[in-house]
């Protein structure tokens, strides 16, 4: 039997709920889209208190499946927008919802489509991000939405743990790398927690990590971000080089890249994975002082 809604919260989908509803749609989780489906009631309010959301909060969830966090997030926050990729899923949505949390039926917006794709949302400006994500997009969509949404504020996603350490890793540390510095690009960024794979099904076959994002208060200029990121990329596609060495396509010749890395007062035997977000910004930023037209 399923317990009625209360005053404590609505009723949250437990395995049973999940397994009913996946057999109704004649479901078969796929790897493909990174489905794995929350079956933990504890783990999504868990997820919803250390993201921190509130009644003035529009929310967009990537991901929502059958609905588990969705649930959760709808009677604490003024609306959730949904970005679902399967057809399927996104019609089922509405239904679960009007099933399970009735009451707040009306804050939920499905927008059905890939979260890589999505330009903008129906309705007022999203200030947070709460999601349990693909595994297999997590990052690029994390960072397509921050890009893509400034008024996000906030951001608590769950990803591989392997994913999460990437993302909350300080320079100097064997983890950090392209993600760590992008993500730091718009927020600081920290671990949140981790999470079993038993909580899911069905059961991936790693662990899982929270990671919470904070948008940087002052705010970066979004027309340095692609002049920075080539930086990074460049960095780090020869990550066991200094930076000399490894950014000497990116300037047109070692000789440049010194030049450049001088100008920004970076040591150029430094190598990608001990600076910071503020280093590469400095570098990006020195490019365009320094003539390097005559070096090949």
């Amino acid at each position: 039997m399923q317990n009625d809604e209360t005053s404590a919260g609505p009723r949250l989908l437990g395995p049973a709920d999940v397994r009913r509803l996946a057999a109704e749609l004649d479901l078969r989780p796929t790897k493909t889209l990174g489905q794995n489906f929350v079956i933990d009631p504890n783990t999504v309010r868990r997820i919803v208190r250390v993201a921190g959301v509130g009644a003035d909060d529009v929310v967009v969830e990537v991901g929502p499946g059958l609905g588990s966090l969705t649930l959760a997030l709808l009677p604490v926050v003024a609306r959730v927008a949904a970005v679902e990729v399967d057809p399927a899923l996104a019609a089922r949505l509405p239904a679960t919802v009007a099933e399970y949390a009735p009451g707040v039926a009306d804050r939920l917006e499905v927008v059905p489509g890939d979260a890589l794709r999505v330009s903008a949302l129906p309705g007022p400006a999203p200030t947070a991000l709460v999601a349990n994500l693909p595994y297999n997009v997590s990052v690029p969509v994390l960072l397509h939405l921050l890009q893509t949404f400034p008024s996000l504020r906030r951001a608590l996603v769950m990803v591989q743990k392997e994913v999460a350490d990437r993302l909350a890793a300080p320079p100097g540390s064997r983890t950090y790398g392209v993600p760590s510095v992008k993500a730091a690009w718009y927020a600081t960024v920290s671990p949140a927690g981790s999470v079993g794979r038993n909580v899911f099904w069905p059961a991936p076959n790693v662990d899982s990590g929270l990671v919470l994002l904070q948008r940087r208060p002052s705010g970066r200029d979004p027309a340095e971000r692609a002049a920075v990121f080539a930086v990074v990329d460049a960095a780090f596609a020869q990550r066991r080089k200094g930076l000399r060495a490894a950014l000497s396509g990116w300037a047109g010749s070692a000789t440049a890249a010194e030049t450049v890395l001088a100008a920004a007062g970076v040591d150029p035997r430094a190598r990608g994975e001990q600076l910071t977000v503020d280093d590469f910004a400095r570098i990006a930023a020195a490019r365009p002082k320094i003539d390097i037209s005559g070096d090949s």
